[in-house]
């Protein structure tokens, strides 16, 4: 048998400046990186444990969870393998088949799944139109209140920061619309936990889930699962026959390097929670760049309110039809000047994000695209 690299490097951080929105929060703190390798070994947090993840102490699993607890306002948190399991948990542990979950419909795709793989229906709110593409509070409330007049609707799930448009919505509002139809509020913070600061308690979110590897500084796979008490032994039952192991969580979840190094960069993520006005600045900014090339739009709600910006690009598309290299001419020259993070063959429209940049590189980003806007079409 031949024995390859299989491609096993990568430098796309350390030689460019990486525009991808799911990596920009999830890139790690120095002392994540010493972290990722004393406990790069599978198993190894679990030297000292004792049947639980949640109450190791060596490593300190167990303060650290109350930490995390706190940096939240959670009553509880647990670590999962990704919000995605999160959100699969909490269904499977609160609802019944065949009965209703309320999704926001700027959710993501694995909201999705997991209301399928529960065997719930799904109910959608609608989003606003063009450009803005909102979640508002009076939407989530109709199509919530008419839900609960015709059927068993058992959650609600709330996208807090989505995916495509970056657009930040009121959680204390659609909370207490929820609560008000007797229904829990499941909130997904896969953008914003370690991001911007998170107050589920204060909000009145009955459950939060949070994405390490997307938003916290933390190799990943791993997730965070913040439950109030009101939950809490609904959610987290232990099993008759391994009476140490929750059932949801399938006894321990996120083990060896993931939960290392995003307990490694937690203090990093207290520090720049606090500066995130900053990094919303920054992106306005960004955004007004972008803008000022003709047939270039930033969609979603305006000005944006988080790092993630998707922008509407018509006139990059019109190069690509032209040019030699179609739609992958801009993807190359993004790259010639040490620029990645926009799809391949992408020129209509692109998301991105300049999260932890800096002033002078989001202008040398931002010069680079008005650089490319001239390419003569004949090229």
């Amino acid at each position: 048998m031949k024995c390859e690299n299989y491609g096993l490097n990568r430098s796309t951080e350390r030689d460019n400046l990486n525009l991808n929105p799911l990596q920009r929060g999830g890139v790690l703190s120095s002392a994540a990186r010493e972290a990722l390798f004393e406990f790069s070994d599978g198993y190894s947090v679990c030297d000292y444990c004792a049947g639980r993840l949640d109450q190791i102490s060596k490593p300190g699993i167990n303060s650290f969870l109350d930490d995390l607890a706190t940096f939240i306002n959670a009553d509880v948190v647990r670590t999962v393998n990704g919000a995605r399991e999160g959100k699969f948990a909490v269904m499977h542990g609160i609802c019944n088949e065949g009965e209703s979950v309320v999704v926001d419909g700027n959710a993501h795709y694995t909201t999705h799944l997991a209301v399928e793989r529960n065997n719930l229906n799904m109910i959608e709110v609608p989003v606003t139109n063009e450009p803005e593409f909102e979640i508002t509070v009076e939407n989530y409330r109709a199509t919530l209140e008419d839900a609960v007049d015709r059927e068993q609707v058992s959650l609600a799930v709330l996208t807090h920061v989505d995916g495509d448009y970056g657009n930040l919505v009121d959680a204390k509002k659609i909370a207490k619309v929820c609560h008000e139809n007797g229904v829990p509020l499941l909130l997904n913070c896969a953008y914003s936990m370690g991001r911007l600061p998170i107050d589920a308690n204060e909000w009145g979110v009955d459950f939060v889930v949070g994405s390490g590897h997307k938003s916290m500084a933390a190799s990943g796979p791993i997730g965070v699962l913040g439950v109030s008490d009101e939950f809490v032994n609904k959610l987290l039952i232990r099993s008759n026959r391994h009476t140490k192991k929750e059932i949801e969580l399938l006894g321990c979840t996120s083990r060896g390097a993931p939960i290392a190094t995003l307990m490694a960069s937690f203090p990093y993520l207290i520090e720049r929670v606090k500066k995130w006005d900053v990094e919303v600045e920054k992106s306005r900014n960004f955004a007004a760049m972008m803008e000022e090339i003709e047939g270039v739009t930033q969609l979603g709600v305006k000005p944006t309110n988080h790092d993630l910006i998707r922008f509407d690009t018509p006139h990059f598309h019109e190069i690509g039809k032209t040019h030699k290299r179609k739609g992958y001419y801009l993807y190359e020259e993004l790259k010639k000047r040490k620029i990645v993070g926009i799809k391949r063959g992408q020129t209509e429209w692109f998301k991105c994000s300049t999260y932890g940049m800096t002033e002078d590189q989001i202008q040398y980003i931002a010069k680079s695209f008005k650089e490319i806007s001239r390419i003569n079409n004949t090229t």
